[in-house]
């Protein structure tokens, strides 16, 4: 028989505030373990074909710098949907910001010489106007510039383009609805 004190410890509970950069730290985690799973093909709600410049399952580097920006973008794009009108711009950006550093911290700290930082930067500013851009128009549109980057062959963009989206908002819409109760502090 568990306790209240038990039953307490085992039910999850949102944190009620997070700070920046606790947000960025948490969204950063996120981001990984979304990663990962596209990579291990763990995630097999909305799996993405692999695509044939890959070599024994495993991806080349430029597609795999493009999945890491594309689970950066979705993340950043539920985490912007949450906060809209409930936070001041300026604060929902210092949150994102502490994201970004958070991830390309962790690249550094993995093998990433800091010398090829800002280039993937710029990379991540480029597609996040594409993504942002797409997304407005509508979610199909984004899968198919997502798989266009990720692929650049027009047949696999065709196969990949459907389940980009719902990985999406596989990622967008948990993230706003875990968001939502959250409170941002300084």
């Amino acid at each position: 028989m568990h306790s209240p004190v038990m039953n307490d410890l085992h039910e999850f509970r949102a944190p009620q505030h997070m700070t920046t950069d606790e947000l960025g730290d948490n969204l950063a985690r996120l981001v990984w373990e979304s990663f990962s799973d596209f990579l291990s093909r763990d995630d097999v709600e909305t799996p993405l074909p692999r695509l044939a410049s890959w070599k024994d399952d495993d991806p080349d580097t430029q597609s795999a710098e493009e999945a890491l920006i594309f689970f950066m973008w979705a993340h950043t794009r539920g985490t912007q949907l949450a906060f809209l009108g409930r936070a001041p711009d300026e604060i929902i950006r210092k949150g994102l910001d502490a994201l970004h550093r958070a991830v390309f911290e962790d690249m550094v700290a993995h093998g990433t010489p800091n010398a090829q930082l800002p280039i993937f930067e710029q990379r991540v500013s480029a597609r996040y106007a594409e993504y942002h851009q797409a997304a407005s128009e509508s979610d199909g549109r984004l899968g198919e510039v997502v798989s266009r980057h990720l692929s650049g062959d027009p047949k696999e963009c065709r196969e990949m383009a459907f389940a980009i989206t719902e990985r999406a908002i596989a990622v967008a819409n948990p993230l706003r609805d875990f968001l939502e109760e959250v409170e941002r502090v300084d």
